[in-house]
């Protein structure tokens, strides 16, 4: 399902907001499988870094800090803000200059130096630098896409999907990072509009479509993406009326391990969160305490940190419309979900953990981002600027991109 959400609600000049101490009790010697393949071995490097990221979320907890005023402006003329106004020295969210104006949905971060990003009009854009500098590898021809997911096995290596109904939804992959692409599907069913795509390792993925014919339709690759099959249905749960994935982030599907993966639903009577244990084949379905009941409300995003545990944000996309209750937690592989104690109070469409962390993710909207040190119980905001979605690397690389060409790494 498409969504389409309202315009930027902050110009990126995030504070700290009283988190409270506890940030180096959050990091334990978690699982660094998460919602994207991992392509980079986590080494000492990585680990040595944990401290300084620590450092810089305790910042966030040292209370507010001091932001440049912006004045603001129409959406229609309203600019993203300096990466100085970041609130500089705490950490948060730090602009890069991605000299593109696409909204990008889909993210894929393979390290602190390494991105890939791919939106609107086509765009895919891959950073070997940090951010400093965004090379433009939009496949020839696709102008009139919506690219909302890409995965990335590493620097040259990216699979890209493309939404929208029959033709629209294409798939293409790179090995030559970016030079060349080729189109490895093109949906033929005027029914089927496919959302978001994952990868288990290098060669096993699947792709998911909304539901055609009373359920989730289920790509599958086992060759990186060159070629894709779709799956038989006797496996998947009947859908419900009106029932759908959203493609607001890349994060309506997601993976942990080599077997597991989870569908996040809305649309419908009640949020969903449907889960696999072999790669595709067959699913079992739970309800989720997110709000829904209505085309625009349901669970957008999930992560897991691990095959067990896993977060889910949400909400309603409205811009006018609130959104509480709009985040989740389970500890027992998505069988059962609780809700957040404190909840972010607004639609999230994006979540990821921090890797080497049992406790701490983060949580990205188009009104701004939250933090969470217990696991997803409770999350308090830490930047207003918007953004879709957000990735994090095992080398502690964490990226967010969203609306106008907005993309940024979380930096002290």
């Amino acid at each position: 399902m498409d969504v389409s959400t309202g315009g930027n609600t902050g110009d990126g000049a995030g504070a700290s907001m009283g988190l409270g101490a506890g940030v180096s009790m959050a990091f334990g010697a978690g699982n660094t499988s998460g919602t994207r393949l991992r392509a980079l071995p986590v080494g000492a490097a990585a680990l040595t870094r944990i401290p300084l990221i620590a450092a810089a979320l305790l910042s966030l907890a040292a209370g507010p800090a001091v932001a440049t005023p912006t004045t603001p402006h129409p959406p229609s003329v309203r600019e993203p803000a300096p990466a100085a106004s970041l609130t500089a020295p705490h950490a948060g969210w730090r602009l890069k200059d991605s000299s593109s104006t696409a909204r990008f949905r889909g993210l894929a971060a393979v390290g602190r130096s390494t991105a890939w990003v791919a939106g609107t009009s086509g765009t895919v854009l891959r950073t070997r630098d940090g951010g400093r500098h965004w090379a433009n590898v939009s496949p020839p021809g696709a102008a009139t896409l919506e690219f909302r997911d890409i995965e990335a096995f590493d620097a040259r290596h990216a699979v890209v999907l493309a939404i929208g109904e029959g033709e629209a939804s294409r798939v293409f992959r790179t090995d030559d990072a970016g030079a060349t692409w080729t189109e490895s599907f093109r949906n033929t069913d005027p029914r089927a509009f496919y959302d978001c795509l994952t990868f288990f390792d290098r060669r096993h993925g699947i792709a998911l479509s909304d539901p055609v014919d009373g359920r989730y339709r289920v790509l599958s690759t086992a060759d990186g993406g060159r070629s894709w099959r779709v799956l038989p249905s006797d496996g998947m749960p009947p859908a419900q009326p009106g029932e759908a994935a959203f493609a607001a982030s890349g994060q309506c599907l997601v993976s942990a391990g080599g077997r597991d993966a989870w569908i996040a639903t809305g649309g419908a009577a009640t949020a969903r969160v449907l889960h696999s244990a072999d790669r595709g084949r067959t699913w079992s379905v739970t309800g989720a305490p997110i709000p829904a009941g209505d085309p625009a409300r349901g669970v957008f995003a999930l992560a897991f940190r691990d095959r067990t545990h896993g977060l889910a944000v949400g909400g309603d996309f409205r811009a006018d419309q609130p959104s509480p209750r709009a985040a989740a937690v389970s500890a027992d592989a998505g069988a059962t979900w609780v809700a957040a104690d404190r909840p972010p109070q607004a639609y999230r469409s994006g979540v990821a953990w921090l890797p080497h962390s049992r406790r701490i993710a983060l949580a990205v909207g188009p009104s701004g981002s939250d933090l969470t040190l217990d696991g997803g119980r409770s999350w308090r905001p830490f930047d207003t600027g918007s953004y879709d979605t957000v990735d994090c690397s095992p080398d502690l690389g964490c990226w967010a991109a969203g609306e106008r060409g907005r993309i940024a790494r979380l930096e002290p």
